[in-house]
């Protein structure tokens, strides 16, 4: 899609800017990610989540500050979207984050997410 534009401007940096450009698909994928993540409570049960190898759903209440209701129903999204696992323990179920080859790139971004949130915070 080219556009004409009366003003000078560097082709060069716009070539590597559309080298690097997300298809349609991948970006679709992206705001969909960033929509589930967005939400403040599965925000926080995330953050429980990367602190700890797993927990059942009233401790990630507990450690989200939310009630057992939130937590769950915010499990439950991240669980359906394949970003969080469930072990079954009997009456518990455990909670972590999903073993899959993605999750270290996904661990490293949410971190890098977290930390830009905690110092714009101070």
């Amino acid at each position: 899609m080219a556009s004409k534009h009366t003003h000078p401007y560097d082709q060069h940096a716009v070539d590597s800017a559309r080298a690097g450009q997300l298809t349609s698909g991948q970006s679709e994928r992206l705001s969909a990610l960033m929509a589930l993540i967005g939400d403040p409570v599965r925000a926080r049960v995330i953050c429980a989540l990367l602190a700890v190898d797993e927990l059942c759903v009233g401790d990630v209440a507990l450690a989200a500050n939310v009630n057992s209701d939130a937590a769950s129903y915010g499990l439950r999204v991240l669980r359906m979207a394949g970003l969080v696992q469930r072990r079954k323990n009997g009456r518990l179920n455990f909670y972590r984050l999903a073993d899959d080859d993605t999750q270290p790139a996904l661990r490293t971004a949410l971190t890098a997410l977290i930390s830009l949130t905690r110092e714009r915070s101070t």
